[in-house]
C-alpha cells in the first residue's frame, strides 16, 4: 500500500480550506441522524463540508468522485473520568434564564473524548493526527476543516439568553430634579400605601413606590408604574437589589429591563452610595427563576421527586436539547405517535432534502443517547422569524406552524394533518329577526378558555394569598412541605365556556340592513380522527403584562363530544338573506370598484380553491380577512356559478382576472425553465399575487391539476370552460364519533411561553412515558392537570 503522505498529497486539490461563511456539518449526517457518537462515526467531505453516516459515506463517494474525508468519532467518558471525587459535583443554582449554557438551566450534557483523523477512500487509508504533524506546512493549512466551527457551534453563539439587557435610551441624559430629596439607606416603605417589599426609586424625582401587583395577590400595588403614566418619568430602580456590580433598572417607556451605564451618578443624586450598599432583596431574574423552579412545576411536572426507570427502543428514543428546542421535542414526539406522521411514504416526500433516508422516522429506532435534529430544525425553521432562531417559542405555535409547513409540501399526496383537521360551524342568530345564518371554518386546534371565576378553591386561594411569599422562602430553603397554592377548575366549566353564546353586539343584519345584536353559537361540523385541546393559561392581566395562570384542570382520560356535534339549519328556520354590507361611501365622490386583497385571495387558492371563487369570496366579505373569506367559500361551494367570474360594480372592463401583461415577465421565464408552460407559470403567479417562491410551492402543490387541463388565456381550464370538471374541492375532513381518549399531553414549565421549558407525556401500551428532552422514562405520576395541549385519538365503537 503506498505511502499515506503520498495518497493525501493526491487528492490535496479536492481539499477545500473553509472559508468566512462555508458551513461546515461536523455534528449531523446529511441523510440520517448519524452524529460523531453513533457507531462508525461521522465522515465529513472535505470539499463540501457534508457530514456523512458511516453507512452513507460510500454513496457520497461513489457519485462523487470524492477521496478525502475527516473521520470524526466521540466516545463518551466513563463516569469515573467525569468526577474526580467519590460522588457527583453539586449543580449550581441557576443565574441565567437560558438552557444549555453556562449560568443556564442544566440539560446534563454528556462528555466525550473525541478522536479525528482523515481517511482516503476507497481503501480507507487512515492519516492520524501524528502523521500530520510530519508533513509541509500547505498539507496542514489544507485541513484546517479540523480546527473550523460547526454549524451548530455557530447557531449556538448566536443563543437566546434571558439575561441580556440593552442599554436605556434614556440613561445617557435622564433628567432629575433638583429637589433636595436623599434617600436613606434602608427602612423604605411606599409613599402611597406604606408596603415594605418590592419597592422601586424613581431616578428622575426619587419618588420610592410600590411595584406591580402580581395575578396571586402578592408583589405591590402598581403605584410606580401610576406614577410614570401621571408624570412620564422613565426609569426606577429596584431598593433591596443595589449593590456595588449594579441593579435592577426597568424602564417603563421601554417596558423592559435595561441597564444604566450612570446608575452611580444618578443614586448619588438622591444620597444613595453604591458602593456601600448590600442586596436585601431577590433580583427580577432571580425571582424569575425562582418562580420558574417552583414545586408546583418543575418537580412535579417532570416528577423530579422519584427515581424513574428509563426505557429504550423503538418509539423511546430521546431528543437532545439544542438550546431552547424542548418545545420542538415535545411536538414532534407526539406527533410520531400518530399513525398518519409515522408514514414512511409521507416522511420521504416531505423531507426529500434527505435523500432517500427518512428524515424523521430515525428518531425512533433506539438510540438510547437520543438524537440531535439539528437540520430538522433548521429546515422547519427556515425563513421563520421565531422559528429559525434560538430563544424559546411557544409549542402551540410551533405545532400550527409545522402543519401549515405539511399542507403546503404534500403536493398531492396523502396528508397527515388531515388527522387533526375538522370543520367548527357557527350559528349566528340575529336576535331583531331571528334569522339565523351558517358558516363552517377550518380548524386543528381546539383553545379552551379559562374560566377563573370558576375555582372551586377560591376560599382557600384567598385565604393562603398572604402566606405565598412565606413559602416560596421555604422552598428556597429547602423546605418541600410548603405549600403551593393553585386555581382549581373544573374541566366541565371550561367546556361550558367554550360553548356557550357568544353576545355580538356590533352585527350588521342584513334582515334588518342595520346593526343590531346577535349570538353566535360555535359546535362541531365534524370530529377528527385526532383532538387537540389548547389551555390558554397565557393571558394579559389588567396593565397588560403577560402572565401565565397557575391552574389545575381535572382533564378527563376520555371525552364524549357527541352533545356538540353540528345540526345546521333547523327545520321552519329562516336564514338571514346574502346580502353585502353596503360601501362606506363619501358625498360628491365616484364609486370605484373595491380593491380586493391579494394576500388573502393567494391563501385561498393555495388551498385549492377557484380564483374566481376566492375573489368572490373576499369581495362579498368587504376584505375582512381569512376565516370570514373561507366561511363565504365553505357556505356556497354548491353554488352553480361558485367558479364563475366576479363581476365587481366599477369595472367598465367587465369581468376578469390580473391581466398577463401586469405578470413579472423574469418570474414567467423563471417558472418555465423548471419545465412548466408559460400557461402553467401564469396561473401560478396570478393563483399567488405575482410572489415567484409562493407560486413555485403553489405550482408544485397543484401539479395534478395543471397535467389534466389546459390553462386558456383567461386563466380557466378548458374543462372548466366546457363544465366537464367539477371545482376543486374544499379542504378533506375525517369525520366519526366524537368519543376520544387521551393519549399524550405537553406540559410548560415557567411563567411565560419565551422561557421556561417543556416536556410530554405519551401513553404507549397502556404505559405513561414522560420525554423530557433526551431523557425518556416510564411515568410514576404523570401530571396530567397540569398539562397546556393535551392529545385525544378517537375510540374505535
Amino acid at each position: 500500500m503506498a505511502d499515506v503522505g503520498e495518497v493525501l498529497m493526491s487528492v490535496l486539490s479536492t481539499i477545500r480550506v473553509p472559508k468566512p461563511g462555508d458551513r461546515v456539518h461536523k455534528d449531523e449526517c446529511a441523510l440520517s441522524f448519524s452524529s460523531p457518537e453513533t457507531e462508525g462515526g461521522l465522515y465529513v467531505c472535505m470539499n463540501t463540508f457534508l457530514g456523512f453516516g458511516s453507512q452513507y459515506v460510500g454513496r457520497h463517494h461513489a457519485r462523487s468522485g470524492q477521496r478525502a474525508y475527516l473521520h470524526i468519532t466521540r466516545t463518551r467518558k466513563k463516569e469515573d473520568d467525569n468526577n474526580s471525587g467519590s460522588g457527583h459535583p453539586p449543580k449550581k443554582k441557576p443565574t441565567r434564564l437560558a438552557i444549555g449554557i453556562e449560568g443556564g438551566f442544566d440539560v446534563e450534557q454528556e462528555q466525550y473524548e473525541e478522536d479525528v483523523k482523515v481517511v482516503i477512500l476507497p481503501d480507507r487509508q487512515e492519516v492520524t493526527s501524528d502523521d500530520l504533524a510530519t508533513m509541509p506546512d500547505v498539507v496542514k493549512e489544507r485541513v484546517s476543516i479540523m480546527a473550523a466551527d460547526s454549524v451548530s457551534h455557530t447557531l449556538q453563539v448566536q443563543q437566546w439568553d434571558g439575561e441580556v439587557r440593552q442599554e436605556s435610551r434614556h440613561a445617557a441624559d435622564l433628567k432629575q430634579l433638583d429637589n433636595g430629596l436623599k434617600i436613606p439607606p434602608s427602612g423604605w416603605r411606599c409613599e402611597v400605601c406604606d408596603l415594605q417589599e418590592n419597592l422601586w426609586m424613581n431616578l428622575t424625582d426619587g419618588k420610592v413606590l410600590c411595584g406591580r401587583r402580581y395575578f396571586n395577590g402578592s408583589g405591590g400595588n402598581n403605584h410606580a408604574l401610576l406614577h410614570f403614566q401621571e408624570t412620564g418619568y422613565p426609569l426606577a430602580v429596584k431598593l433591596g437589589t443595589i449593590t456595588p456590580d449594579g441593579a435592577d433598572v426597568y424602564s417603563y417607556d421601554e417596558d423592559d429591563m435595561v441597564l444604566d451605564s450612570k446608575l452611580p451618578e444618578h443614586l448619588s443624586h438622591f444620597g444613595i452610595d453604591m458602593m456601600t450598599m448590600e442586596k436585601t432583596e431577590r433580583t427580577m431574574t432571580e425571582l424569575e427563576i425562582a418562580v420558574n423552579q417552583r414545586v408546583g412545576e418543575w418537580e412535579v411536572i417532570q416528577e423530579s421527586g422519584t427515581t424513574l426507570r428509563p426505557l429504550f427502543g423503538p418509539g423511546l428514543t430521546g431528543m437532545k436539547n439544542l438550546g431552547n428546542s424542548c418545545y420542538l421535542n415535545s411536538v414532534m414526539q407526539v406527533l410520531f405517535t400518530v399513525p398518519d406522521f409515522e408514514s414512511n411514504r409521507y416522511v420521504r416526500d416531505i423531507c426529500s432534502a434527505k435523500d432517500e433516508t427518512c428524515l424523521l422516522a430515525l428518531c425512533f429506532q433506539g438510540d438510547q443517547i437520543g438524537i440531535a435534529p439539528r437540520m430538522f430544525k433548521a429546515l422547519v425553521g427556515r425563513g421563520h422569524p421565531e422559528f429559525s432562531t434560538n430563544r424559546q417559542q411557544d409549542a402551540q405555535e410551533f405545532l400550527l406552524h409545522f402543519i401549515n409547513m405539511v399542507e403546503r409540501n404534500c403536493r398531492s399526496g396523502s396528508n397527515p394533518s388531515e388527522a387533526f383537521r375538522y370543520l367548527v360551524e357557527e350559528r349566528i342568530v340575529c336576535q331583531q329577526s331571528q334569522k339565523a345564518k351558517y358558516t363552517q371554518r377550518v380548524d386543528y386546534i381546539v383553545q379552551l378558555p379559562v374560566p377563573m371565576d370558576q375555582a372551586t378553591n377560591t376560599g382557600e386561594e384567598l385565604r393562603c394569598a398572604k402566606e405565598l411569599q412565606e413559602a416560596e422562602r421555604r422552598r428556597e430553603e429547602g423546605d418541600t412541605s410548603a405549600p403551593t397554592v393553585r386555581a382549581q377548575i373544573p374541566f366541565t366549566a371550561c367546556m361550558a365556556a367554550l360553548s356557550e353564546p357568544e353576545v355580538l353586539t356590533d352585527f350588521w343584519s342584513s334582515a334588518v340592513q342595520a346593526k343590531t345584536t346577535a349570538t353566535k353559537t360555535t359546535r362541531f361540523a365534524s370530529f377528527p380522527d385526532h383532538l387537540v385541546i389548547q389551555i390558554k393559561k397565557f393571558t394579559f392581566g389588567l396593565d397588560w403584562v403577560p402572565k401565565k395562570l397557575d391552574v389545575s384542570i381535572d382533564v378527563p382520560d376520555t371525552l364524549d363530544l357527541s352533545a356538540l356535534r353540528a345540526t345546521g339549519q333547523q327545520p321552519g328556520e329562516e336564514l338571514l338573506p346574502e346580502v353585502a354590507p353596503p360601501p362606506l361611501m363619501t358625498p360628491d365622490v365616484e364609486v370605484k370598484a373595491p380593491v380586493l386583497d391579494d394576500s388573502t385571495v393567494s391563501q385561498l387558492c393555495e388551498m385549492g380553491f377557484p380564483l374566481e371563487a376566492c375573489r368572490k369570496a373576499v369581495y362579498y366579505t368587504g376584505n375582512t380577512g381569512i376565516d370570514a373569506a373561507m366561511n363565504w367559500i365553505m357556505s356556497h361551494m354548491d353554488d352553480p356559478d361558485f367558479s364563475a367570474p366576479l363581476v365587481m360594480p366599477g369595472c367598465s372592463s367587465g369581468p376578469g382576472t390580473t391581466p398577463t401583461e401586469s405578470l413579472s415577465e423574469e418570474h414567467l421565464a423563471t417558472i418555465v425553465s423548471m419545465g412548466f408552460s408559460r400557461d402553467q407559470a401564469t396561473r401560478a403567479l396570478r393563483a399567488t399575487s405575482n410572489v415567484l417562491d409562493r407560486a413555485v410551492d403553489w405550482i408544485f402543490s397543484h401539479l395534478d391539476d395543471l397535467e389534466s387541463m389546459d390553462v386558456s388565456e383567461g386563466g380557466r381550464s378548458a374543462a372548466e370552460s366546457e363544465g366537464g370538471r367539477d371545482p376543486p374541492p374544499g379542504p378533506r375532513v375525517r369525520d366519526g364519533p366524537g368519543k376520544y381518549e387521551l393519549f399524550a399531553f405537553i406540559s410548560h414549565m415557567g411563567t411565560s411561553t419565551m422561557c421556561g421549558h417543556y416536556v410530554c407525556h405519551i401513553k404507549k401500551d397502556q404505559q405513561w412515558v414522560i420525554f423530557n428532552d433526551q431523557k425518556v422514562c416510564a411515568s410514576e405520576k404523570p401530571p396530567k392537570d397540569l398539562g397546556y395541549l393535551y392529545f385525544y385519538r378517537r375510540v374505535a365503537e
